[in-house]
């Protein structure tokens, strides 16, 4: 191996090795990380959800009241946790999503695929 080839090979290890640790310094999770259901009804609870769907047009706003109720603009539902998961049932069987949070960004995912994300606020923004 030439000089070279030891140089590039250094700067691969070192950059993913910044990377790393940028990510972890930032709070993203990774894939093994899992919020507990604990820890994802505290960060809901008495806290409105402004954010889409994946599909077009799928805008939203939604408040989780402590006692599990969702409460939308003419419609309501029902919140709950497990753990890395939150669930949302608006008169059907629940459907539930993986869930990370960073600050006051919540992003739900299903099979590894962004099906949703947005910003909570403290408070009911539904009103």
């Amino acid at each position: 191996m030439d000089k070279n080839q030891k140089m590039n090979g250094l700067r691969t290890t070192m950059t993913a090795a910044i990377t790393t640790a940028v990510l972890f310094a930032s709070g993203v999770a990774t894939a093994n990380d899992s919020l507990s259901a604990e820890a994802i009804s505290a960060a809901v609870s008495d806290h409105s959800y402004q954010g889409s769907m994946s599909s077009p047009n799928s805008g939203f706003n939604e408040y989780y009241a402590p006692d599990g109720t969702i409460y939308g603009k003419d419609y309501e539902g029902q919140w709950t946790t497990r753990a890395g998961e939150m669930c949302f049932a608006y008169g059907e069987e629940p459907t539930c999503y993986k869930v990370s949070i960073d600050g006051p960004s919540m992003v739900l995912r299903q099979n590894g695929t962004i099906k949703g994300n947005g910003m909570l606020i403290q408070g009911n923004t539904v009103r």
